[in-house]
């Protein structure tokens, strides 16, 4: 019992790094469910039916779609295009702020979360990819994540991030963070309703909104880029997994739905790839670079954009032929 205690407090406490040596006829698909080790995850979705004890303001809701949004933004960006893409350059102090920022969304570690997307990328859709879309919605969407094998982190694959002992740090202990989180918002409302009582909340509204549904909420728009865009969409260009760019998600993830874009060329820091593709990343990284705070920023080759003409010719002609024939 103490021992998975620990490992709730500390993700390194007892768990090795995962081996990234596989061939092709191993797969990482685990469908034995750890549930003692996912009981924090299960309680986080169980606590959103408390909604119709706490009621709701107008504050708890705006405060809610804020704390969602500051922390997609840290997941996207740094979380993704920084950490496991490198797709532009920042300072240290910066670095630690928004990866905290990040940590604070119960997405398990900062590095853990770099790892398996890494991880993701060079096996993608594959029997070696932990949430390959070829094991059906449900796996790739939640199923992968909460089984034994996929709790360790691939330290091998983030190698180049284990030298600062800030992430370390934010990696093993993400859970206490998480839980600081929760206990600082449900403080923060605790003091608005004696401070502000014209705003009509309390602390467990404030808990409840701010904290529960807007990470619930914040979990399931990430997965779904796992799940659903490997499903849904456009492809764009031609890639030999299952990626697809789609509208939706890319609102509700601040960029991350054009995803047949990023497997496409994924080191860029821009992921739509034309003005009409909105990245809300991208475009708050861009006011960053403005002030100084982040630099570097890679952008879209040439040959990228090259190489869509050359595969909407493919198309066209393929669609030629078809009607010809269908006409003969």
């Amino acid at each position: 019992m103490l021992k998975f205690f620990l490992q709730w407090i500390d993700s390194w406490s007892s768990t090795a790094s995962l081996s990234t040596n596989v061939d092709s006829t191993n797969t990482v698909k685990d469908s034995n469910i750890q549930w003692f080790r996912i009981l924090p995850f299960i309680l986080l979705h169980v606590a959103c039916l408390a909604v119709f004890w706490v009621g709701v303001s107008w504050f708890a809701v705006v405060f809610m779609l804020f704390f969602y949004l500051i922390r997609m933004f840290a997941i996207t960006a740094f979380f993704h295009r920084y950490l496991s893409h490198k797709t532009f350059q920042t300072s240290r102090i910066v670095q630690f702020i928004f990866i905290l920022i990040g940590t604070m969304s119960a997405q398990r570690g900062p590095l853990w979360w770099a790892a398996h997307h890494r991880y993701h990328h060079r096996y993608t859709d594959t029997a070696q990819d932990p949430h390959s879309s070829t094991h059906g919605f449900w796996y790739s969407h939640i199923g992968w994540f909460l089984n034994d094998q996929n709790f360790a982190i691939r330290k091998e694959v983030v190698r180049d991030w284990l030298k600062y002992p800030e992430l370390v740090w934010l990696d093993r202990f993400s859970l206490p963070v998480v839980l600081l989180t929760a206990a600082s918002i449900y403080g923060l409302g605790e003091w608005l309703a004696v401070a502000y009582p014209h705003l009509a909340t309390s602390g467990l509204q404030l808990l409840v909104w701010g904290f529960v549904i807007s990470t619930v909420l914040l979990i399931h728009a990430t997965l779904c880029i796992n799940s659903m865009a490997h499903l849904y969409g456009r492809r764009d260009f031609e890639t030999s997994d299952n990626s697809r760019n789609n509208f939706i998600l890319s609102i509700i993830t601040l960029g991350e739905g054009w995803h047949n874009n990023h497997h496409f060329y994924a080191g860029s820091v821009r992921q739509g790839f034309y003005w009409w593709q909105i990245d809300i990343t991208y475009y708050l990284l861009k006011m960053m670079s403005y002030l100084g705070l982040v630099w570097g920023m890679k952008p879209v080759p040439q040959r990228v954009y090259e190489a869509k003409k050359y595969y909407s010719q493919q198309i066209n002609m393929n669609k030629q032929k078809v009607g010809q024939g269908e006409s003969s």
